[in-house]
């Protein structure tokens, strides 16, 4: 094991390094924790690639963990047995051509709202997949790395108010730093948002192009979550914890931006109202189960992402606690398990890079209700997981032989599974028997 002196030093330069790279020209770059990375296992000279591997009661994943000295904390808390899906099913391409799309909202008609994050695009595509004139008035973006526009949701009072929420990288004075905004959508030839309201800006500023987060969930009782990252540089990373910022925590607001009276943190000195839960490094996934829990999906490291269960006011532990390692292969944690600090439901090592989380409810796939979908970018597959008892029982990855990095999943009206790829000429494919 290296020092902490030397730990502390690599990763001051790799903050100093990151920082001085950031410029103000959309780049389109692949993100760290997105990208597929191989290197000789300690000892044995054997690849930590992903494989996808038999089912028979025998995990998925067949490569060996990037740190293998930490163990799980409980039997079951990852790599969990393969299964494999029985009904017969198909994937149809509705759309191609869409440029880094990042997030699907379905609108009361059948059409989609899509976003492609880097250029700030946000379009409506038709059910046949016919895309759109851009919809106007989106404010600007930085569309730098992991910034641009992210995700989108309509209001669920949609048919009266029009209202929809969207998520995006806000350019500032000294950085940048999520942003959430909502406007009412003119449905027209020509579509805008009129009346945009900024509802929440994350604090404070600071100048990274990465670990924002960006998923919106509208909860039963009117409030929503958004979930956010912790900027990844060293200056943010160190904030995770710390309730008097914002960074690797979830926030829970209600419509217009303000503070539910009942949050966690709403009467502590120094803290931000808004803070529903803490340490978490960057989470892409979320979705509500048949309990109306928040579940998430989040990144981690080189090994560690994680399947989390919220609870209000809990803390998830990153950066002190987790089960991966720096991209340099230099310590994070010296620990996977720590007093009054959160274990994930499920860990994966290595990665598979969760972009959206989608738990299934519908009637057309009967074999998948209560199961939970992971979009896989570095993985290159769709994820299904089968849970009992809040804990994973069984893990499959579909759509494997396509290669495609996948960005998103959601569940459309027709109980359908809309599944985005990734890149830039990405498609929309249909899920159905």
């Amino acid at each position: 094991m290296r020092n902490r002196a030397s730990c502390s030093n690599l990763a001051s330069l790799v903050s100093l390094l990151l920082v001085a790279a950031c410029s103000t020209t959309p780049a389109v770059t692949r993100e760290p924790e997105q990208s597929t990375h191989v290197v000789e296992a300690d000892g044995k000279g054997e690849s930590t690639k992903s494989i996808v591997g038999p089912s028979g009661g025998a995990p998925v994943e067949t490569a060996p963990p990037n740190v293998p000295q930490f163990k799980p904390a409980f039997a079951g808390q990852t790599r969990a047995p393969g299964v494999h899906t029985k009904t017969a099913f198909r994937a149809v391409e509705i759309a191609s051509g869409l440029d880094l799309p990042w997030a699907l909202a379905f609108l009361p008609d059948g059409r989609m709202l899509v976003t492609e994050k880097h250029v700030g695009r946000l379009s409506i595509l038709s059910v046949e997949g016919k895309r759109s004139a851009p919809v106007a008035g989106v404010p600007r973006v930085d569309g730098r790395d992991q910034g641009g526009l992210l995700d989108v949701v309509t209001s669920p009072d949609y048919a009266k108010t029009r209202l929809v929420y969207f998520s995006y990288y806000e350019p500032r004075e000294g950085g940048n730093g999520l942003a959430v905004a909502r406007a009412k959508l003119i449905d027209s030839a020509t579509p805008k948002l009129e009346g945009v309201q900024v509802i929440y800006r994350m604090q404070p500023t600071l100048d990274s192009t990465m670990h924002a987060g960006g998923r919106i969930v509208f909860a039963p009782d009117g409030t929503l979550f958004i979930t956010q990252g912790e900027r990844s540089i060293l200056p943010g990373r160190v904030q995770a914890r710390d309730l008097g910022s914002d960074f690797g925590k979830l926030v829970r607001l209600l419509p217009d931006g303000t503070i539910p009276k009942d949050n966690p943190f709403v009467d502590r000195k120094g803290a931000r109202p808004e803070i529903w839960t803490l340490g978490h490094r960057n989470v892409l996934g979320a979705a509500l189960d048949a309990q109306n829990r928040l579940w998430v999906a989040e990144m981690g490291p080189r090994g560690g992402d994680e399947l989390n269960l919220i609870e209000r006011g809990k803390d998830y532990g990153w950066p002190t606690i987790g089960y991966g390692e720096e991209y340099s292969g230099e310590p994070i944690h010296q620990t996977t398990q720590a007093p009054g600090l959160e274990q994930p439901r499920y860990y994966w090592d290595p990665v598979i890079s969760p972009g959206a989380l989608m738990i299934y409810s519908g009637a057309l796939f009967p074999e998948w209700k209560g199961n939970f979908f992971i979009a896989g970018l570095s993985s290159k597959a769709l994820i299904r997981l089968v849970m009992a008892d809040d804990r994973v029982v069984g893990e499959e990855r579909l759509l494997t032989d396509r290669d495609e990095r996948i960005r998103d999943v959601t569940q459309g009206p027709d109980g359908a599974l809309y599944v985005l790829t990734d890149g830039s000429s990405a498609k929309l494919l249909k899920l159905m028997p």
